[in-house]
């Protein structure tokens, strides 16, 4: 079942770990909740207080975010973001680094 609004007393930690698909809304807005250390104290009103962001705009991206987690059965941040970096870096590792780990020839 789809939540109809975030819970305020939840920490944005707590959010973002629930459904990954919200950290693209923090990404969007250049928040640095992500790994903060007051994440796991701060909720979505603190975030958006210490940001200078509406709360009530806010609120409804988090939540059009966690819908499309739940759609899409909790897919990975990266995925939810559309972030392909971590496929490129797989890719370019293989081209820069042979199998016995020694660098391709010139």
């Amino acid at each position: 079942m789809e939540p109809a609004a975030i819970d305020p007393g939840m920490t944005v930690d707590e959010i973002m770990r629930r459904w990954p698909g919200t950290i693209r809304v923090f990404i969007g807005h250049r928040m640095l909740c992500i790994g903060c250390p007051i994440g796991i104290f701060h909720t979505v009103a603190d975030a958006c207080a210490a940001h200078d962001l509406d709360e009530e705009s806010f609120s409804r991206e988090l939540l059009a975010a966690v819908q499309g987690d739940i759609r899409s059965n909790g897919g990975s941040a990266f995925d939810a973001a559309g972030v392909q970096e971590q496929g490129r870096l797989r890719k370019r590792s293989r081209q820069t680094i042979s199998s016995d780990g020694s660098p391709p020839p010139a």
